[in-house]
């Protein structure tokens, strides 16, 4: 197995454009016999690109394919129904499916989902070689590989097949790896984007992938094309404190305390904190484990730039569970250091939305859960009466939706933040505001109301709560199809229960 590191892009990649774009440049590198293969990622996708220079055929057969594979929650199995495999459709060189593994060399078919992954082929030239050649590139989402920047070391496994009619080859990287994942390769995703210019401060860089210059008030702000994209959104979880590199590539060495108040008065206290990162070993081509926290005096050490670990200029990691919601503010003191009186106030919440679907009414007669409720037209239906609240103002959308049959759903009622200030939400809402919500099969059904936080970690939203009631529901007609399924029985009892 080969170790393969991702760099970092801040524009999206766009795939129709050519390999030998200037966004291609530093991508992390893996040598294959048939070519290379070339990896970037932002916060949202992985970009990869199989520069095949061995493929110089430029032949439009459906020979000419690929399979990528990633080992979803990386424990070095098949785990059916879950881990999967990209490929083509058949005679489509620029559209991506994905099938889910059930075994050994045994998948679904291609899945019909909506997804932004997608894939393009290119034939021409490429950094790698002035000869034209086969070049497939792809874009994943994080999120349909189960990979999250949000997590403190985001990495994954994968191994993919190229093949080609002219010349003719079949390779596949690792050999057998679609059955088993055991030697599959590993994938470092990089959380290494440089903060904008003038969008830092002087000691601090950001929160995760947020800049400094992001945060008012505690909250946080991002451009609609940044990622992550967030809206007034307060903090939560584990935040990674990074330093400006530039400040801290002159002090590196030196000793510092981490300081923290709760509110915007009062005294400053040492916020003590243990955590691990990542080191790259050159000698051994692998990430190792190191660990950081505060000396006996409560001071930390301000890491080395030169180095690469796998989350750069870090300064802290903590976990915000258990603080206090509302406004903290953190000051970095260095050592001999005359620019460390900057703050960093930042508006904490870890907690979650209150949900609650209050009633559920037929006729102006309110129904318990596990109720039977018989319809009596075809316009008859329910009355609802919701809360979706956030007394702290960072709600960022509800939705209240019915789950049926096999995995059927429509949503009744959803509500999201409406672009500015704070955002408590609803209490005592009726769903709907006039009229009623009409059931659309004679079904159990599961009615649930979900709410998500406006809360991030520097990484993307976090934090959801959901309540749920059940009902089974009752159309006219209802009858016949109690009676069909009674007879349908009755005859195949009379057959001896056998099926052909």
């Amino acid at each position: 197995m080969s170790t393969l590191l991702s760099t970092w892009v801040d524009m999206p990649i766009n795939l129709d454009d050519s390999i030998n774009s200037s966004l291609w440049t530093d991508a992390g590198v893996m040598d294959t016999p048939k070519g290379k293969v070339l990896v970037k990622n932002n916060a949202e996708f992985l970009y990869v690109a199989l520069d095949l220079t061995a493929d110089q055929g430029n032949d439009a057969g459906t020979g000419d394919y690929f399979w990528f594979t990633f080992d979803r929650n990386r424990n070095a199995a098949i785990t059916p129904n879950y881990d999967v495999n990209y490929g083509l459709y058949p005679g489509n060189p620029n559209k991506m499916g994905r099938q889910y593994y059930l075994g050994a060399g045994r998948w679904t078919g291609l899945v019909n989902e909506t997804s932004p992954s997608m894939c393009r082929v290119e034939f021409g030239p490429s950094p790698n070689s002035d000869t034209p050649h086969r070049i497939w590139k792809m874009q994943f989402l994080l999120s349909d590989l189960d990979v999250s920047l949000g997590s403190w070391f985001p990495y994954t496994r994968f191994g993919f097949r190229v093949a080609s009619t002219t010349p003719g080859f079949t390779h596949n990287e690792p050999a057998n790896f679609y059955t088993a994942f055991t030697n599959l390769h590993y994938l470092f995703l990089s959380k290494k984007r440089m903060f904008p210019g003038g969008s830092m401060g002087t000691v601090f860089g950001g929160v995760g992938l947020i800049p400094y210059d992001k945060i008012v008030s505690g909250r946080a702000t991002t451009a609609s094309g940044y990622h992550p994209y967030v809206e007034n959104a307060a903090f939560g979880g584990t935040l990674n404190i990074i330093g400006n590199r530039t400040t801290l590539a002159g002090l590196s060495g030196r000793k510092y305390k981490v300081l923290h108040r709760e509110g915007t008065s009062g005294t400053f206290t040492p916020l003590l904190s243990s955590w691990k990162n990542y080191q790259w070993d050159n000698a051994t081509s692998q990430y190792v484990l190191r660990h950081f926290g505060p000396d006996t005096d409560d001071k930390y050490t301000i890491p080395n730039t030169s180095v690469d670990y796998s989350i750069d200029d870090l300064l802290i990691q903590f976990n915000t569970v258990g603080m206090n919601a509302g406004i903290h503010q953190f000051r970095i003191d260095v050592d001999s250091y005359s620019g460390d009186t900057e703050l960093l106030t930042l508006y904490i919440d870890n907690n979650l939305p209150e949900l609650n679907i209050n009633s559920i009414t037929h006729n102006g007669v309110q129904k318990s859960a596990c109720s039977i409720v018989k319809l009596t037209s075809d316009t008859d239906g329910l009355k609802f009466n919701i809360t979706a609240n956030d007394v702290e103002g960072n709600l960022r959308l509800f939705s209240l939706s019915a789950h049926y049959g096999s995995n059927q759903s429509t949503v009744i009622h959803s509500q999201s933040y409406p672009g500015s200030g704070n955002w408590t939400g609803v209490v005592n809402l009726p769903v709907p505001g006039s009229g009623e919500w009409v059931p659309p099969v004679t079904c159990a059904y599961q009615f649930r109301l979900k709410g998500w936080a406006r809360t991030t970690n520097g990484y993307g939203y976090i934090g959801s709560a959901e309540h749920s009631e059940h009902l089974t529901v009752l159309k006219p007609g209802y009858e016949n199809v109690v009676l069909k399924a009674t007879l349908s029985n009755f005859v195949l009892g009379m057959d001896g229960g056998k099926i052909n």
